[in-house]
């Protein structure tokens, strides 16, 4: 499958910028389409799993993170549940359309400001705050967040390594982090299925609501090349992560990949 906005090359942040703030508009809408609302249900899960031990549903001791960092945070779904725990969230993106989105909706519909670089913008949560920035060039010193989380991002970095070694550089000794995206099925059958919904489907919806069948066809040009949940648990291990695992949903059509850094 192939989109004009997958470019395996050093095009690809330019092109990745240019395809959200295509879709930032639309992104919510979409995705509660493509996953019938489920979703929401994994952004949760991802929440809760940051304030217990990931490797044990049924512990019942939760420890609310205090300082939390949300990578490609996109329109603050993840933020904002973050914050609404307690914590103090800074959300980064570097798309500014979809920043703005995310700050539109944490400033109960106030027109927000222009996000900048240099500025982190408040919301009307006093503990959220979004910053634009990059994902393998963060503005923080090590050591910093209690937790680092993504939600369908690091498929989208140009480095995938850097970004997770960026991570692990900020998150504090005894740190989590903590990684929502598409998975692959391991089972050749529903792999097949799941494939072809996404080559024949999704670019249906991009047609219909961003105008553009590309817009779509990238979730699967660049799920061909994403290491997806077992070899992103790899990865971890061998950038320094310590207690790494997975959760899969749906068969392991998406999956949470977490960590820790150790203490």
């Amino acid at each position: 499958m192939q989109s004009r906005f997958y470019r395996p090359d050093e095009h690809r942040a330019e092109k990745v910028n240019e395809l959200f703030a295509t879709i930032a508009r639309r992104y919510d809408l979409l995705n509660d389409i493509m996953s019938a609302g489920l979703h929401r249900r994994w952004k949760r899960r991802l929440v809760e799993m940051a304030e217990t031990d990931p490797k044990s549903a049924s512990n019942p001791s939760s420890k609310p993170a205090r300082q939390v960092l949300d990578l490609c945070c996109g329109t603050g779904d993840i933020a904002l549940r973050f914050a609404q725990n307690g914590a103090r969230v800074t959300g980064v993106d570097f798309t500014t359309e979809m920043l703005q989105v995310a700050m539109t909706r944490s400033t109960a519909g106030r027109p927000p400001p222009p996000p900048t670089a240099e500025v982190a913008q408040p919301s009307r949560l006093p503990s959220l705050n979004w910053l634009q920035g990059d994902a393998l060039r963060l503005p923080f010193p090590d050591n910093l967040f209690d937790v680092v989380s993504v939600g369908y991002g690091l498929r989208n970095l140009a480095d995938i390594e850097r970004g997770l070694r960026e991570a692990w550089r900020v998150l504090r000794p005894g740190g989590k982090f903590l990684s929502l995206d598409f998975g692959k099925p391991e089972s050749s059958m529903l792999r097949s299925l799941y494939f072809g919904y996404l080559r024949t489907i999704l670019p249906i919806l991009g047609r219909l609501y961003c105008g553009d069948p590309d817009t779509h066809g990238y979730i699967l040009a660049s799920l061909q090349e994403y290491p997806a949940q077992r070899g992103m648990k790899t990865l971890m291990e061998r950038c320094g992560y310590g207690d790494c695992g997975f959760e899969e949903f749906c068969g392991g059509t998406m999956a949470i990949n977490f960590g820790s850094k150790a203490g």
